[in-house]
Parts: C-alpha cells; structure tokens; sequence
C-alpha cells in the first residue's frame, strides 16, 4: 500500500481526478457532432439557461459577502475603538 500516495490524505486527490474525468466526459458529451456527442439543441438552450441562473446565484451570493465584510470590519474598527477609549480612560486606585 505504500505505492498509493496518490490515494493517501482524506481522498483529496482521487475527488479531484474524479471530478476532473466527470468534466471531460460531460463536456465530450455535451459538445454537438464530434462522434461521441450526443447534444441537441434543447441541451444547450438548457445550458444557456443553467449559465445565467448560476451568475445571478453566484452575484446574489458575492453581494452578501461583500455586505456582510463590510458589516464585519465596521464592528471591528467599532469594538477597537471601545477598547482604546478603555485604555485612555484613566483608571482608578482604591482609597486607603
């Protein structure tokens, strides 16, 4: 088993070159007229369809997290800011 580093690691490297082979099989077979390809033109209308859904889904998912960095580092330059009025108050010694 020592030959199978490849294997090694959490399947890291085997999911990696399953999904690789999985996007060339499905780009072969999604590509019209090159002998192994089986697409019509409903496929690629689909394709078309899944391209635009998944930039608005992926531009709604990068605004949030754009919106909520940016709330992030606002309550971190806020909280900082409560912690140097802490530091610069002066502090008081117990009477005697």
């Amino acid at each position: 088993m020592k030959d199978w580093k490849l294997f090694q690691g959490g399947g890291k490297m085997v999911s990696i070159i399953g999904g690789l082979i999985a996007v060339v099989i499905s780009v072969l077979w999604i590509i019209p007229k090159n002998g192994f390809g089986c697409a019509s033109d409903d496929v690629l209308i689909v394709l078309k369809g899944g391209i635009a859904l998944g930039l608005i889904f992926g531009g709604l998912i990068a605004i949030a997290a754009g919106v909520s960095a940016i709330k992030e580092k606002s309550a971190e330059k806020k909280e900082q800011k409560e912690l140097k009025k802490e530091e610069t108050a002066p502090k008081e010694t117990p009477a005697t």
